[in-house]
């Protein structure tokens, strides 16, 4: 969604059961959902957990699907996102998309915008799980630096890419929300999707 700034800090959370339930997962986890490196070029460098996830098809009446990640992260992730959506956001809405997503150490996400009108709609908020001092998450051509610990809503519409030059993996945690005003709704041309 365009939310009018690159980013947005939502706050600190206490993050530390969703963190080490990711952060203790194995490979077979990380690599069981390849939907996301399959179709966009952009995300060959990244491993999902994928717990709900729509591919969009059908926009507006979209089917939004529990992944085998809801049994692995379900118990930790939704209270915080519950937590997260309270404190920001209108009520009534859907998450259509939730997982952890792990760039590989040495890993770059090519710039991007996301296109799919189901990312007009929704809110793209960012939990930071591990990080290191040599990640760059770039927005509309500057740099930024997101802590763990804190929450951040991303402008997706802007041009946005990562780059991990550090030895260790970067772990977030990434759901999307639908609003109750969006839901069910196309973006009609020139039309602004700002909640």
């Amino acid at each position: 969604m365009d939310i009018g700034v690159p980013l947005r800090e939502l706050g600190a959370y206490d993050i530390s059961a969703l963190r080490d339930l990711i952060l203790a997962q194995d490979d077979a986890a990380w690599l069981g959902n390849t939907y996301r490196q399959q179709q966009y070029d952009v995300h060959q460098m990244t491993n999902s957990i994928v717990m709900i996830f729509t591919d969009g098809s059908g926009w507006p009446n979209i089917e939004v699907q529990r992944e085998a990640g809801w049994d692995i992260l379900a118990e930790q992730a939704i209270p915080l996102m519950h937590r997260i959506l309270a404190d920001h956001y209108a009520p009534g809405g859907t998450i259509i998309r939730a997982m952890a997503a792990r760039l590989e150490a040495g890993g770059i996400i090519k710039p991007h915008r996301d296109k799919h009108p189901s990312f007009h709609y929704g809110h793209r908020i960012h939990i930071p799980i591990s990080t290191n001092p040599r990640v760059r998450f770039m927005i509309d051509g500057r740099p930024y630096k997101f802590e763990v610990g804190k929450v951040y809503e991303i402008n997706n519409q802007e041009q946005h890419s990562v780059m991990n030059k550090g030895k260790e993996d970067r772990v977030n945690f990434i759901f999307d929300y639908v609003p109750p005003q969006h839901l069910g709704r196309d973006l009609a041309p020139g039309e602004s999707a700002q909640a």
